[in-house]
């Protein structure tokens, strides 16, 4: 897949809170995940299994999802960025609305990588 391509489904699963589905289908398996050094409890992991891993301990980690929102892919060559936020509830804190900007690069038809930034 071409990275317009994939940047459509990416959008389509994000929308749809498949971030699982997602991964399973347009990640590659050495993939890496990158979080901010300032992240609270996540980590950089490598590798699809552990980038499923750190998804279910971040999901886990939320009481309740109030909602949320994913904005329109923008692709720049091998390039995706995409627009996130939630509105949720962690366990034993407060609500709270979280923003990120998500990077993924693409290649030989598979995201590579995903960056974060909040």
């Amino acid at each position: 897949m071409q990275p317009q391509e994939i940047a459509q489904k990416l959008y389509e699963f994000c929308a749809e809170n498949k971030f699982e589905q997602a991964q399973r289908q347009l990640y590659a398996e050495n993939a890496t995940s990158i979080e901010p050094a300032h992240s609270p409890g996540m980590q950089t992991v490598q590798g699809l299994d552990n980038i499923i891993a750190k998804g279910d301990m971040f999901q886990s980690m939320i009481e309740t999802y109030h909602g949320g929102y994913v904005n329109e892919p923008q692709v720049f060559g091998n390039y995706i960025s995409m627009q996130m936020g939630m509105d949720v509830t962690m366990k034993g804190g407060q609500r709270m609305n979280m923003e990120e900007l998500a990077i993924y690069e693409v290649k030989d038809g598979k995201i590579i990588s995903e960056q974060f930034l909040y």
